[in-house]
């Protein structure tokens, strides 16, 4: 979990306190990312920040900025 960041400017305790989720983590962004798209050409996506809430995830992407909502599935991928 060497790699796990949060964004600039924050902390994990105001990650949790403007969420309201007090079990909001940090999560290691080295895990595949699938951006599932209507057509079905899903891409995978390379995360910078991964944040944890509760089986939500919102991740970060290295290759636009933006920020993306997804599922965390048992084996540690988002999707």
């Amino acid at each position: 979990m060497a790699d796990a960041r949060l964004p600039v400017g924050w902390t994990l305790q105001q990650i949790r306190d403007v969420s309201g989720d007090h079990g909001a983590v940090v999560l290691d962004p080295d895990r595949p990312v699938k951006w599932v798209v209507p057509d079905g050409a899903d891409e995978v996506m390379r995360p910078e920040i991964v944040l944890g809430f509760h089986g939500l995830c919102l991740v970060k992407s290295v290759d636009d900025g933006d920020w993306y909502m997804g599922s965390l599935y048992d084996d540690g991928s988002i999707g």
